[in-house]
């Protein structure tokens, strides 16, 4: 497994890691290079800036681990080698070892063919493509980046969600109270999709009806009276987000979102809650429009599904069991590891 980050970040932590204990059960054998550090993903967290030394050092790090890689049978790549570096260099070095494997959680082609720069985009405006035609097997997270893959020449797609573990993530009764908390959960990094619907949260928390609560997220300040911010910990991130009435996941509709995973819903249906999301990329395959939540594209519809919502404990009830139901179908880790070793072991066959 290449891996972008360690445990803290959540692109690795799902998408590869995840599935260590599946594939040893079958009987795969895995060893794991992450590119950077979960200090640099803090020092990133906190400062938004990114040291040159230590990318260089990461990067140099990773070449010194593949140059000496040995009797390997498949390499399993989240993402790319290197972030800004030709897909010419990436591409010698993974053939030369073993069949390679590509995931995609996110539209990162987006970062260099719609990049502001002409030379980034003429240089590596096709990097993510030249890796999927390579690659013997593409894992997709969402249908746009599935599409992207097939475009771009890719033999063998599989589309592979980002999922949960079901014994994490619980029902756990809500009590009854006065007020009723919306809840969002995700990183610093992704933050900023709330201030397409901070208004009509603000307006709603103000009325004393609502709180708003905000785990992973670091503003300097709370965004509103009544805005409280949780730490994020992979230990309590489940219990964290079991305390909310209704998740949500605002999004734009812009190119790179289109690529979203949706796994902030995903872990909302798991505790039995109710959504509201914008109808971006995977949130319109996950969200059953009046089933299991409910998809907003205004600032009005928005304000009237969380009013829908609060206003009725039962709807709440019906629509958090429809969207666990749904995870425990689709989305669980008990469902997606036995079917991923699985495609790992048909790639090993195509040696």
């Amino acid at each position: 497994m290449l891996t972008r980050y360690g445990r803290l970040g959540a692109s690795s932590r799902l998408r590869t890691l995840a599935y260590h204990p599946w594939l040893e059960q079958s009987r795969i054998e895995v060893a794991v290079q992450s590119l950077h550090s979960d200090e640099y993903l803090r020092t990133l967290y906190t400062r938004r800036t990114r040291r040159a030394v230590s990318v260089v050092r990461s990067y140099w790090r990773r070449l010194e681990y593949i140059l000496a890689l040995r009797s390997i049978d498949i390499i399993w790549l989240e993402k790319e080698l290197w972030p800004f570096v030709p897909a010419g260099m990436e591409e010698l070095l993974l053939k030369r070892k073993a069949p390679y494997i590509v995931d995609i959680d996110d539209a990162i082609f987006h970062k260099y063919d719609r990049h502001r720069s002409a030379i980034v985009r003429n240089a590596l405006g096709r990097k993510l493509d030249r890796l999927f035609a390579g690659a013997a097997l593409v894992t997709a997270g969402s249908g746009y980046l599935e599409a992207r893959a097939k475009a771009a020449g890719a033999k063998w797609v599989e589309r592979v969600p980002t999922v949960v573990d079901l014994t994490s993530y619980r029902v756990v009764p809500r009590p009854a109270a006065d007020r009723c908390t919306i809840g969002w959960i995700g990183s610093p990094s992704t933050q900023q999709y709330l201030d397409t619907i901070r208004p009509v949260v603000k307006q709603l928390v103000s009325t004393g009806r609502f709180r708003f609560v905000t785990v992973g997220a670091s503003f300097a300040e709370p965004l509103f009276s009544g805005h409280e911010q949780w730490p994020w910990s992979e230990d309590t991130e489940a219990k964290q987000v079991a305390e909310f009435d209704i998740g949500v996941m605002p999004l734009p509709d812009t190119p790179f979102e289109r690529g979203k995973c949706a796994y902030k819903l995903i872990q909302y249906m798991a505790c039995g809650i109710p959504v509201v999301a914008s109808p971006v990329g995977a949130n319109r395959d996950i969200v059953r429009h009046g089933e299991n939540g409910f998809l907003a594209a205004t600032l009005d519809e928005w304000k009237g599904a969380l009013c829908r919502l609060a206003d009725s404990p039962s709807l709440r009830h019906m629509m958090g069991a429809a969207g666990r139901a749904d995870i425990e179908m689709r989305y669980s880790i008990q469902i997606m590891g036995p079917r991923v070793a699985d495609l790992i072991l048909q790639v090993s066959k195509m040696r």
